[in-house]
């Protein structure tokens, strides 16, 4: 996990225009760093948030991907759930992977008992639905909004979406399953873009949010 209170800059060449937004990155679990760097190279500065302060201290919020039961206990926890739902309501930009998709859905088809969700896009998820670990896989995506090649998806036990409500759009489909959807301020994607070192998907949620800050 990372360090508290971590904080990365933009990469070299790639300093902050005036107006750009400050993303933090839930760290309550999952692969916390990958999504620092990657919004690094994407032109943010990126910090991590575990405390409703250091939420209140930032722009948008990416929900990394990891197990998406830990994270709800932890959320509970560390007093995150409800300020990080009304963040929500507010349109605070949201992008969450794997399970943070899993996080940001209105519904789980199979939740464990006593799960939570922060909410925000209008969807039904099946958890751990492209199956086990050791059936990890890596395929290409073609995501709507992200310009040039489709984007190398990596899927770790990753869910899919089932549905959606009329207000979620769906960006990307793999296999016949959606896999990225997008309401409003808030972005999802079954699969983790931050493990490839391609940042496409990164720069179109830090439009999303340049856009919310600069409105």
């Amino acid at each position: 996990m990372t360090s508290p209170s971590t904080t990365i800059t933009t990469a070299p060449g790639a300093a902050p225009g005036a107006g750009a937004p400050v993303i933090g990155v839930l760290a309550l679990q999952g692969d916390v760093r990958e999504h620092l760097t990657a919004l690094a190279a994407a032109g943010v500065t990126a910090r991590t948030v575990r405390r409703p302060e250091e939420l209140a201290a930032v722009d948008a919020l990416v929900v990394p991907g990891g197990e998406s039961t830990t994270i709800s206990k932890l959320a509970v926890l560390f007093g995150m759930m409800e300020p990080l739902r009304a963040r929500v309501r507010d349109g605070m930009p949201v992008y969450g992977t794997c399970a943070g998709m899993i996080m940001l859905a209105g519904r789980i088809l199979d939740p464990r008992s006593g799960q939570e969700t922060f909410g925000g896009i209008d969807m039904t998820v099946r958890r751990n639905a492209f199956g086990r670990q050791n059936e990890s896989f890596e395929a290409a995506v073609a995501v709507k909004g992200v310009p040039g090649e489709p984007v190398e998806g990596v899927f770790i036990r990753a869910p899919w979406v089932e549905s959606v409500g009329a207000g979620a759009e769906v960006l990307a489909e793999h296999g016949g399953h959606i896999v990225a959807v997008r309401q409003g301020n808030v972005l999802a994607t079954s699969f983790h873009p931050e493990l490839t070192g391609d940042h496409r998907v990164h720069a179109l949620f830090v439009a999303m949010a340049t856009a919310a800050v600069t409105r």
